[in-house]
């Protein structure tokens, strides 16, 4: 008997954790167990020919907010080529409301929640029944099927609601990567703990209020396998991993007196963060720790109405101290659409997110889950959101749509010029020209509508260009200095050799000549492959102090060490 499991992951780059779950807690089960990954934008029919292809038996599905209408074309398509191919789903996508989802999709079977052992029993039970020649559609047949927890099924046409399944000890669920898995260039995913001591009504995880980890000395067995395969990233999946402080230092504690170049990312509650832990994150080396920090919305009233008790001082207070160590990445997110939260409570919240100046800033808009508790009070926030997943806000009783579309242009904004980090000087000549950030990337979005930019593709040199227009349009001006800082932030995230026309590139053979000469007078020490560019402003201090000055100088772009050395000014 063979078994495909199956994953639509949203990216290349990203790894499905579910499926590598269920293999290897089945691994001394003898059935074939097949793992194949493909993404949403793959074409349908060529996943369709690639899942016949392995001629399995079941094909099982990984499902999400993000790939489910894709797998309910994809089964109805798999049963069209092969009807005798029996159909298993699972994931939080399908875990609410299991026998309607069923329902009115193509399939035979849904495992809810927690899949380990429900998994391992359904594949016991297949194997017996498969290994008589073919399924036996009689009365015992049903009644084994009924045995197994947390299992929906159909049979002869009606649905069936097996017995819920208790949760499982973290410390029974089998390491999910092997020796020989190709990891290269992937984000790997790795789980410390299930569950959290929160109740955010928006939030599917708290239904499940115990929080179990594994015990800390496999959880360092299993990093130090991943660090020895060399992956670039791992991210942590726990819903709030420093909620345990004492586990969370141990460990913490392990990566960053680790060798290695691999970078982890954490999901954490940065108000609960105590004093021991931020000093033991002062010894980071830089790029290992990034966080990723739930704040939603600094409106405390609203914060109450989604079961969220967090006061945003205490957020700032710790982002401020992890940002004054300069050594870890912080990513910040707000949510949109909150229930009691209109667009200036909204503005309000980004501006006082914004000031801490993380790496980057999330505008997400609220999703109401199946199965959340927010989802039950739609009715009394007058929410209105997308019946088709991800059921993304539409408008509330605080919120119209038109507000939220304007939401949304701005999210484009702060996502491609603000977190790419590729436009933090343009950005920074402009903050000063508006009264609060939250206007300025909302006449920055304003400005991309009116062009028509949001509706056509522009390339990654008219980024640059579009601060041009804007200042000559929104501010009836023009300068000089606009340029330089412009050619500045273009030069270190680009090709050197070649500028755009829009920019101003003056240089003489015989000043280039000059400087290479002191260059090696004042042994200087640069990479084989380094780039010089003349500017009219002074580009250290516009970094250092934020003060724009006009004067000739040059900055010396290290391409291989990635640095840059500023001099020869009044030359």
């Amino acid at each position: 008997m063979k078994i495909l499991l199956t994953a639509l992951n949203s990216k290349f780059i990203h790894s499905n954790l579910a499926v590598r779950y269920l293999k290897a807690y089945t691994r001394e089960l003898p059935y074939n167990c097949v793992i194949r990954e493909f993404t949403i934008n793959d074409r349908r029919e060529k996943i369709l020919e690639e899942i016949i292809d392995e001629k399995p038996d079941i094909v099982a599905f990984s499902c999400y907010i993000w790939n489910i209408e894709y797998i309910k074309s994809l089964a109805l398509l798999i049963k069209l080529v092969n009807p005798s191919i029996k159909i298993l789903y699972g994931g939080p996508e399908v875990s609410y409301d299991s026998c309607n989802i069923l329902k009115n999709m193509t399939g035979e079977y849904i495992i809810m929640g927690e899949g380990e052992n429900t998994y391992y029993e359904f594949v016991e039970f297949q194997i017996k029944y498969f290994n008589k020649g073919k399924e036996n559609i009689d009365s015992q047949f049903f009644l084994d099927l009924k045995e197994i927890k947390g299992l929906c099924f159909k049979w002869q046409g009606k649905m069936f609601l097996n017995e819920e399944r208790e949760l499982m000890d973290m410390n029974k669920i089998a390491f999910p990567y092997e020796e020989q898995d190709n990891l290269k260039n992937k984000i790997v995913y790795y789980e410390a703990s299930r569950g959290c001591p929160f109740s955010c009504k928006y939030c599917l995880s708290s239904t499940i209020h115990k929080v179990r980890f594994l015990d800390i000395e496999r959880v360092k067995r299993e990093i130090k396998f991943l660090i020895d395969k060399n992956i670039a990233l791992i991210k942590f999946v726990d819903r709030t991993f420093n909620c345990n402080p004492k586990f969370t230092l141990e460990l913490w504690k392990f990566i960053i007196e680790c060798d290695t170049q691999t970078t982890f990312h954490f999901e954490i509650s940065a108000d609960i963060l105590t004093g021991e832990e931020i000093a033991l994150l002062k010894e980071s080396p830089k790029g290992r720790i990034q966080f990723e920090i739930g704040v939603q919305t600094t409106n405390e009233n609203v914060l109450n109405n989604i079961n969220r008790y967090v006061k945003f001082k205490d957020i700032k207070d710790k982002v401020k101290k992890i940002k004054a160590n300069n050594n870890i990445k912080q990513h910040l997110d707000l949510i949109a659409g909150l229930p009691g939260e209109d667009f200036k409570s909204f503005k309000k919240s980004f501006n006082k997110v914004y000031s801490l100046q993380p790496e980057e800033i999330q505008m997400g808009f609220l999703k109401l889950l199946k199965g959340s508790p927010m989802r039950e009070e739609a009715k009394k926030w007058k929410m209105v959101y997308s019946p088709y997943a991800p059921y993304e806000i539409l408008r509330t009783n605080h919120i119209t749509y038109d507000e939220i579309t304007v939401l949304k242009k701005i999210e484009h904004m702060v996502d491609k010029y603000y977190n790419s980090g590729k436009f933090a000087n343009i950005i920074k000549y402009f903050i000063f020209k508006f009264k609060q950030p939250f206007d300025f990337y909302y006449s920055l979005a304003m400005f991309f509508h009116d062009k028509g930019y949001f509706n056509r593709s522009i390339s990654s040199v008219d980024y640059y260009k579009v601060f041009l227009e804007f200042q000559e349009e929104y501010f009836n001006e023009s300068s000089m200095e606009l340029k330089e800082i412009i050619k500045y932030d273009y030069l270190k995230f680009n090709k050197k050799k070649w500028l755009p026309d829009f920019l101003v590139r003056e240089k003489s053979k015989g000043e280039e000549d000059y400087i290479k000469e002191k260059i090696q007078k004042e042994n200087i020490k640069l990479s084989k492959k380094y780039h010089i560019e003349k500017f009219f402003i002074d580009v250290e201090k516009l970094l250092k102090s934020s003060v724009l000055e006009k004067k000739e100088g040059y900055v010396i772009f290290d391409i291989m060490e990635n640095k840059e050395i500023y001099l020869f000014h009044n030359i």
